[in-house]
């Protein structure tokens, strides 16, 4: 019972903005290169914040256009979530960056970059 509440507590935290939590899911969609993308679940576990996926997709909504390389970030299993217009951007600039597809996902055997935690830090400074 208790890690249910500790579980649904943390997913409602995700919802509120926080600037230190926010700076680290910056730096860590900055550190992903041209031709690779991650999932939201992977930005938040890499920022040190597992499980606040959906703080990683408000943030990505609510950035300046070209602040961030958005388009870098999908779901789970390579899905692209964004809808209609917005989705056909977002599969048209990873094309552009050379990322190919496997139908409606990104081909994660050859585009999921991997992070190394330990090079995060220097960003920081």
């Amino acid at each position: 019972m208790l890690d249910r509440r500790l579980t649904r507590r943390i997913l409602k935290d995700g919802a509120k903005p926080n600037d230190l939590r926010d700076a680290a899911f910056r730096r860590v969609i900055l550190s992903i290169p041209k031709g690779k993308v991650a999932t939201y679940g992977q930005v938040a576990a890499a920022a040190g914040y597992p499980l606040y996926h959906r703080a990683v997709a408000r943030l990505l909504r609510t950035v300046p256009p070209g602040s961030l390389p958005w388009q870098r970030v999908v779901g789970a299993g390579g899905e692209i979530k964004l809808r209609f217009e917005a989705a056909a951007d977002q599969r048209l600039r990873l094309q552009l960056e050379g990322v190919a597809f496997k139908g409606r996902r990104v081909d994660l055997e050859l585009h999921q970059h991997a992070f190394r935690t330990w090079e995060l830090e220097d960003l920081g400074s």
